[in-house]
């Protein structure tokens, strides 16, 4: 993806960065139509998160977006001019469905791989919501499902006095940790029994 030459230097170095993002193999990325209405400028991509090993139909594990807005006014509720907004979404095993702690321990994936991946941000805010759906008819797939679902927002802090001067590469990657910190993938580089929803 790269935007339009029209567009704002400060939203084409923030695309550039983000679209040179290059994810661990289980998680695929790719562009998306964005939201119109969000921003005066705006670039997105979903992403997918499939259970490692050559199987020629991997399952997926998890899914997401990752949207990048930009108004060059700005807007009071980013604290700047550029925001990043997320969605996660990943089904639960049935022993984490009612765990009290979950929505808490979502939040912390979040917070912790944007610290973990040393990025600068500020107006950090979110919700973790806990869904329940059961299956009736001719409907295909197991009977009772539930899923969590990660949505958070935040405005990164640029880098030295000149506001162009965006590098978004770090939020890329803190987004494809959660990801992968949702679908119970190991460490990159560490062997796995067997990826686990969750784990």
């Amino acid at each position: 993806m790269s935007a339009p030459a029209t567009a704002p230097e400060t939203f084409r170095r923030a695309v550039e960065s983000l679209a040179a993002l290059r994810p661990r193999p289980e998680i695929e990325l790719r562009d998306m139509r964005p939201p119109q209405r969000l921003a005066p400028w705006s670039a997105a991509w979903s992403a997918e998160v499939v259970s490692p090993g050559a199987d020629p139909e991997p399952e997926v594990l998890v899914t997401g977006r990752l949207v990048l807005l930009h108004d060059p006014e700005g807007q009071e509720a980013w604290d700047g001019t550029l925001r990043l907004v997320t969605f996660v979404r990943a089904e639960l095993d049935p022993e984490h469905a009612n765990d009290p702690m979950l929505p808490e321990v979502a939040w912390s994936w979040l917070t912790g791989a944007l610290e973990e991946s040393g990025c600068a941000a500020t107006a950090v805010g979110g919700t973790v919501t806990q869904t329940s759906s059961v299956r009736f008819g001719d409907i295909s797939g197991p009977a009772h499902v539930c899923d969590l679902e990660l949505r958070a927002s935040w405005t990164p802090v640029p880098d030295g006095d000149d506001p162009a001067a965006v590098d978004l590469g770090e939020h890329g990657a803190a987004f494809t940790t959660v990801l992968a910190t949702a679908a119970g993938l190991p460490p990159v580089g560490v062997a796995s029994l067997g990826a686990r929803r969750l784990g």
